[in-house]
């Protein structure tokens, strides 16, 4: 298999450049100088939302004209957008917080620009889920960052059970009107470890509300999230590594989250079988108290 190896000097390739670039998640004076720069010497700029973009090009006084592009029009744009590069035209792709391709259909255009072989130029810049990570408290490395959670119950619990034995520390982004239950549901699967809200990251009532998942819980009760969040987990250590016991729980616990996201029983413990290595029967027998 052929190596492909992409240099990005100005002057020696005959398309354009698409360059991903990172914008503040909060605080505007994030923006980096190297950003602005690009903003204002592109052809045109890709945003998630042109309206949030537009507030921003504003303060810095950028001009450069704006297309969406967003997840219900990325099928349509992107053969636009690599036409545009090919005719030697420079964009620049901005999702409205932070770095591109995270939270929005920049990797799909990545993708096609790649394969068009149109060099990908990434600036380095503000991330929601890293920096709450280094002000944290927990373990930076090795870490994992998984993006938005399921939403449904059973759902968030069969991935929680998947993840359970990971040690490494993990981010997650939620919604402060589902925290609450999140965090219960994670308490189930999870056991009571250590978790780190972070609110508001870089805004004026940027807060860090660090404890134990009950003790969070707890406090939660008394004063209610609001606005922007995320949630940063430590990763299992050694003593969380079930008993015999409490792996018979554990697939029960599997079982019974597939059965909540609609599958049938019998469905649910042949999955389980699978991911836990286990005889189907005992399985069967662990779910139904036959053991």
């Amino acid at each position: 298999m052929a190596v492909e190896v992409q240099r990005s000097f100005k002057g020696e390739q005959g398309t354009g450049t698409l360059y991903l670039v990172p914008t503040p998640i909060g605080n505007l004076g994030d923006m980096t100088f190297r950003a602005v720069e690009t903003l204002k010497a592109v052809d045109l700029i890709a945003a998630e939302d042109t309206r949030n973009t537009g507030l921003l090009l504003k303060h810095f006084k950028i001009e450069t004209r704006q297309i969406a592009f967003h997840e219900h029009n990325a099928y349509e744009k992107i053969p636009d957008l690599i036409a545009l590069l090919k005719a030697g035209k420079h964009l620049a792709q901005v999702s409205d917080a932070g770095l591109p391709s995270i939270s929005d259909p920049g990797h799909d255009l990545v993708k096609a620009v790649i394969a068009e072989g149109i060099p990908v130029v990434a600036l380095p810049g503000a991330s929601a889920g890293i920096t709450a990570l280094i002000a944290s408290g927990l373990a930076p490395q090795p870490h994992v960052f998984y993006g938005f959670l399921p939403r449904k119950a059973g759902q968030q619990k069969a991935f929680f059970q998947e993840k359970r034995l990971y040690p490494e520390t993990q981010i997650f982004y939620d919604s402060p009107y589902r925290v609450t239950d999140t965090l219960a549901n994670m308490l189930a699967i999870y056991g009571d470890r250590q978790v780190v809200i972070v609110r508001e990251l870089t805004k004026l009532y940027e807060e860090y509300q660090r404890g134990s998942i009950t003790e969070i819980l707890d406090y939660l009760a008394e004063h209610p999230l609001k606005g922007e969040c995320l949630l940063v987990v430590s990763g299992a250590s050694e003593e969380l590594v079930p008993s015999e016991d409490l792996a018979e729980l554990d697939v029960v616990a599997s079982v019974q989250a597939l059965i909540d996201q609609g599958k049938k029983p019998n469905q649910a413990i042949k999955t389980v079988a699978k991911q836990y290595g286990l005889d189907r029967q005992t399985v069967y027998n662990q779910f139904h108290g036959l053991t």
